[in-house]
């Protein structure tokens, strides 16, 4: 059964400190997928939500002091409780008020998955690189190199998207061709993502490091193709109809067509 499969077939309970901007698309998508998703930030219940969870997504997005507190209380309840926890630095490096609570949050909670873009990643990891809002600017590097030493650094699993995506836990990397441009022009394409690897790494299993990382990267193959099918499906509609057709998709996606249609490259560091 692939990981796909047993999403839909668990329907795992994703907990998201996610940003206003993204709320309602996050849990639309994980919807879609076949996941359950549960919205909580109060301090009050965000590390009771966290240890009943199967994975934990925290996404800095739309940051605040009360916010990062939220993030850091749900992170540690979810290392205490052996919940994965997926972190997306969003922005990392545009302002530095942004990089270190990111750097504040990856000290005080086990992180089992970084995901972001190659900016967010290097800044998270002391390389410079230029970012401009949340979108990645010019640097120096290869993706490959930087997810490697992120992983090999934070001791986690490393997922940076781009015109390809890679995947690695610092000695075994993946590189996804999956996915289409336009996915960059809808706002939270990349938050929903981070959900979307929190629900696959929620049905692997914890003590077999290959299987999570194998999870994370057929995540990534599949919000890819969802993606490239949707543009298919509505080419020159619009962002709009684009939106709409990708949430349809990520429920419509079946793990035959990840299998057919998955291009994936491994390699070792």
């Amino acid at each position: 059964m692939t990981f796909l499969a047993k999403v839909r077939a668990q329907h795992p309970l994703i907990h998201n400190i996610t940003n206003m901007v993204v709320t309602n698309f996050t849990a639309n998508g994980l919807l879609a997928l076949g996941a359950s998703p549960f919205m909580a930030y109060a301090h009050e219940e965000v590390a009771d939500v966290a240890a009943i969870a199967n994975a934990v997504v925290l996404n800095i997005g739309t940051l605040d002091p009360y916010t990062v507190e939220s993030i850091q209380r749900a992170g540690r309840a979810a290392n205490e409780s052996g919940v994965p926890v997926v972190f997306d630095p969003v922005g990392a490096g545009a302002t530095p008020y942004r990089t270190q609570s990111a750097l504040q949050i990856i000290e005080h909670v086990q992180v089992d998955v970084l995901r972001g873009n190659i900016a967010e990643v290097a800044n998270v990891i002391g390389e410079s690189w230029q970012i401009k809002g949340v979108d990645a600017g010019a640097g120096e590097g290869n993706m490959i190199q930087i997810a490697e030493q992120a992983a090999q650094k934070l001791k986690c699993i490393v997922a940076i998207t781009g015109e390809k995506d890679v995947v690695t836990d610092g000695q075994n990397t993946y590189t996804i061709a999956n996915s289409h441009q336009i996915l960059t022009q809808v706002t939270g394409g990349g938050c929903l993502l981070s959900a979307v690897v929190g629900a696959f790494i929620a049905v692997a299993d914890p003590a077999q490091a290959q299987e999570r990382l194998e999870a994370v990267t057929e995540a990534l193959a599949f919000y890819g193709i969802a993606a490239e099918i949707a543009y298919e499906q509505t080419a020159g509609q619009g962002t709009g109809s684009f939106q709409m057709q990708f949430i349809n998709q990520l429920s419509l996606v079946t793990p035959e067509i990840v299998t057919a249609r998955a291009q994936i490259t491994s390699s070792k560091a």
